[in-house]
């Protein structure tokens, strides 16, 4: 049971990272209602995110790689020399938030209610932005100020229930980004932050000392989110040209509520 428990959050984790549902929110609902033994709860989420980072990195490798040699590009400061500059200006505001509101973050967010309130907050503004977004521009037209804008969104996202992807896309799509566009953003906004937060858990997650029944099932864990990213990010694009983001937002609707009866009836 302990190694499908680990398939199940690995399945979660590489599914909601990329979808606007809330990964960390979906992890403490499992973790409420799934045994896995692991000592550290969120030393294990923060691995499955680097397994989620993985995948990205893979999925996007030749745009990142456009984003890096362009990062460099001084002399001509082409569309990859902007994006590049811009994702890492975007960057900087969950970093801070991050870093100066970890143990917040850690402790008193990471509640049940915390996540049914941002599931629903979330969901309407996915509405708001649906109607009233323009979808009309191209990630040609970021500048500095909409950048900023997209960074102080995605560090709501700190939040357990918010979205990282979710709340990246709505302030993308708020500032006139195409869905597709908004949402290529998203991810390549993801590496950044998602490597940040593993470098700075990374010394304490060493000296966890891991059991061997730990590894094996982070093993496991983890090779169940990276397959599952990559198939979440390929169609979830395509999903995107076609469909609302509407769906994600009733679906957050009702989760919260689920939620609230569990947590009232418990």
């Amino acid at each position: 049971m302990d190694y499908l428990n680990a398939i199940i959050f690995g399945i979660v984790q590489g599914i909601t990272e990329f979808l606007p549902i809330s990964s960390s929110g979906h992890l403490i609902v499992l973790h409420n209602f799934l045994d896995i033994p692991i000592k550290n709860e969120l030393n294990f989420d923060v691995i499955l995110h680097l397994a989620s980072l993985i995948a990205v990195v893979g999925y996007f490798y030749n745009d990142i790689l456009k984003l890096i040699n362009g990062f460099f590009d001084f002399k001509n400061k082409g569309q990859s020399f902007r994006l590049s500059w811009f994702i890492i200006i975007a960057t900087i505001p969950a970093a801070v938030f991050g870093f100066f509101l970890e143990d917040l973050i850690e402790t008193v967010l990471r509640s049940l209610w915390v996540v049914v309130v941002m599931l629903i907050f979330i969901g309407i503004l996915f509405i708001f932005a649906e109607k009233l977004s323009k979808n009309n521009k191209n990630l040609a037209s970021l500048n500095c100020k909409k950048s900023i804008l997209i960074g102080l969104a995605q560090a709501l996202a700190l939040i357990p229930g918010t979205s990282r992807s979710g709340v990246t896309i709505i302030a993308g799509m708020f500032l006139g980004l195409k869905k597709i566009d908004a949402i290529r953003l998203s991810f390549l906004m993801s590496i950044p932050i998602i490597a940040g937060a593993n470098i700075i858990k990374l010394p304490q997650i060493i000296q966890s000392a891991l059991t061997l029944n730990e590894i094996i099932i982070l093993i496991i864990a983890c090779i169940a989110t990276f397959a599952s990213s990559i198939l979440t990010i390929k169609y979830f694009l395509k999903f995107a040209q076609v469909c609302s983001f509407a769906f994600f937002a009733y679906y957050r609707f009702i989760l919260a509520f689920i939620l609230m009866a569990f947590i009232i009836l418990k």
